[in-house]
């Protein structure tokens, strides 16, 4: 309301000065310097009015400009926090299957040689993975390199425990040096990864 009275004034202002001041030195031959000051008298205030009209309305622009932004990144936030919610669930679900104890016994190697084992685990990790790729639009990129990081340490674990056995070795000494080479570890990527995840988690709330 206050900003439609503003340009009412300017308009009103403006039509004055023009219709009474503009108009009848326009057509004198000399303008002394009183017609300078009567054209200042009648200028300065619309001009004043005019300033503070457009600082208005360009406030109330830059509110409104504000305040749908806000909107709209509340909206985005409440449409995305269940994907990446589940992002979040999918990939802890993912680092505790790759985890050594759950992967040796998921992995059914009674039949298999060191090299079958090894292949079948290392393609299981891979596999596990890949099906998680798309998660990775919903968290944040350093969540994503711990997951990443978890997944090569496990595959690097691995290669590493079947370096001591022959090929065609009975698969199960290999899952138990597994195991083994887990405990003995100091560090263990796996669960560092799921602990980052959750504290991620818990930053959404």
């Amino acid at each position: 309301m206050l900003i439609l009275e503003s340009l009412f004034r300017v308009k009103n202002t403006l039509f004055d000065y023009k219709l009474f001041i503009i108009y009848p030195i326009k057509y004198k031959k000399d303008i002394n310097m009183s017609d300078i000051l009567e054209i200042l008298k009648y200028t300065l205030p619309a001009l004043i009015v005019f300033a503070t009209a457009f600082l208005l309305i360009r406030m109330n622009l830059q509110n409104e400009e504000k305040k749908r932004r806000h909107e709209m990144a509340r909206d985005k936030k409440e449409n995305t926090l269940p994907l990446r919610l589940q992002a979040y669930e999918r990939l802890i679900l993912f680092l505790e299957r790759i985890a050594p104890e759950a992967l040796v016994m998921r992995i059914g190697v009674q039949e298999m040689n060191v090299r079958q084992t090894l292949n079948e685990l290392i393609s299981s990790i891979r596999t596990e993975f890949e099906h998680n790729l798309v998660q990775q639009t919903y968290i944040s990129s350093q969540a994503w390199e711990m997951v990443k990081a978890a997944k090569n340490n496990m595959i690097k674990m691995v290669t590493e425990s079947a370096k001591d056995f022959k090929p065609s070795a009975n698969g199960m000494q290999l899952s138990r040096q597994i195991l083994e080479d887990a405990v003995e570890s100091k560090e263990n990527p796996v669960a560092a990864a799921i602990e980052y995840l959750k504290r991620e988690v818990r930053e959404l709330f």
